[in-house]
């Protein structure tokens, strides 16, 4: 059960576009969102919680949110970007100089968390669709309980296409939340006949003793059919008490899998250089630089207003990030009181029902095997009213 929007409430609707997430070296728009003493605030809100807890629905208030939907943040990862890795990825003249490409583009995905802030968890059906030059993304929460959401994106000019899932499955540990990512990707380059699948790295977000978000863990990369592999592992470290250590690194190799040879070793930090080494010849080169891709990236436009969906993240939550945005944090809680009673009579009609939500973009079947599998309904993404700039 979603509310319609008409063309007169839309009108009415300020529908808030906010700047992506920025690197740490720049001005964050999202400092300007948080509560005064939000360390302490923090810990009084994880006080009764115990270590090893399962938070996926824990409901974090509206002091500790950024004013834009998980799905939007997923997205961003894959349209906002100054430059066009995608059809980089597209015209590498080898097999190795696409997995090559890849393997940046992949790295470019990581972007920026904050320490003491999130982004609205999504409710059942909510969509968000964007379009930059020739790319339309378009994602759906296809659940709830668990959390998923299913993502198609598609650039008919170049012949690519990427099909993901991604559940978050947060926990918290005393003095840290580790959120696990659980979930497939696939970048699929038609022209080519390739296939890459990928995973994503945790989210570990460390209360004490200094407060800090860091991406950890290890990201498979794989093309089926040329056999090329990459292993990464990202990985923080912190020196005693939390002061200095060796922040955002990454360090992998590329393999042949076929010969089981390393090919080239992967150095560098994801928020600003990473190096490619030869094994074979012992040269040097960078294959991805953070400030060149991810800095100074702006808000979105509003091409359509009238086109938006009615379930398009901006409109589902557009009272609460207006509230966010003018620090009025009584209007901000009561507008996600609204948004959570609505999914909970959701939930009751199903139930009631003894139905089962149905997703409207794609099809979703899960498997304790495999995990949740989503394909969209239709082969291709539609241009979008929200366009990336």
């Amino acid at each position: 059960m979603v509310v319609q929007v008409t063309k007169e409430e839309k009108k009415e609707i300020k529908i808030v576009l906010t700047k992506p997430l920025q690197l740490e070296k720049e001005s964050n728009s999202e400092e300007n969102y948080r509560a005064p003493n939000l360390l302490q605030r923090l810990l009084s809100l994880f006080n009764n919680v115990r270590p090893g807890s399962d938070l996926t629905r824990f409901q974090l208030p509206p002091l500790f949110n950024l004013p834009k939907s998980q799905l939007q943040c997923y997205g961003e990862s894959v349209y906002c970007s100054a430059s066009d890795m995608l059809s980089i990825c597209n015209r590498g003249q080898s097999p190795l100089d696409r997995f090559i490409s890849v393997v940046a583009w992949c790295i470019s995905t990581t972007r920026p968390a904050s320490f003491g802030v999130a982004p609205y968890n999504p409710i059942l059906g909510e969509t968000h669709h964007v379009s930059k030059g020739n790319l339309n993304v378009l994602l759906e929460q296809v659940s709830h309980h668990p959390p998923v959401t299913a993502l198609h994106a598609t650039n008919e000019k170049e012949n690519i296409e990427m099909i993901w899932s991604q559940q978050p499955v947060p926990k918290f540990y005393g003095t840290s939340i580790e959120v696990k990512v659980d979930g497939k990707r696939k970048l699929k380059l038609l022209n080519h006949g390739e296939t890459y699948e990928m995973n994503c790295p945790h989210l570990l977000f460390r209360i004490l003793p200094i407060p800090s978000a860091d991406w950890v863990g290890t990201v498979d990369i794989r093309c089926l059919e040329t056999g090329l592999v990459a292993e990464l592992s990202y990985k923080s470290s912190h020196s005693f008490l939390g002061l200095g250590g060796n922040h955002k690194v990454i360090k992998g190799k590329i393999i042949d899998s076929s010969s089981l040879k390393v090919l080239y070793d992967v150095d560098g930090h994801w928020d600003r250089i990473v190096k490619l080494k030869d094994r074979k010849n012992g040269k040097v080169r960078v294959i991805y630089d953070a400030t060149e891709v991810i800095s100074g990236l702006q808000a979105p436009i509003l091409k359509d207003v009238e086109s938006v969906w009615p379930t398009e993240s901006v409109n589902v939550w557009s009272e609460l990030s207006q509230a966010i945005l003018s620090k009025d944090w009584e209007k901000a809680r009561e507008a996600k009181q609204v948004v959570e009673e609505r999914q909970r009579e959701l939930m009751r009609e199903f139930e009631s029902k003894r139905q089962n939500w149905i997703p409207k973009h794609f099809v979703v079947s899960y498997t304790k095997e495999i995990g949740w599998h989503c394909s969209p309904i239709h082969n291709s993404v539609t241009p979008a009213p929200i366009i990336a700039l």
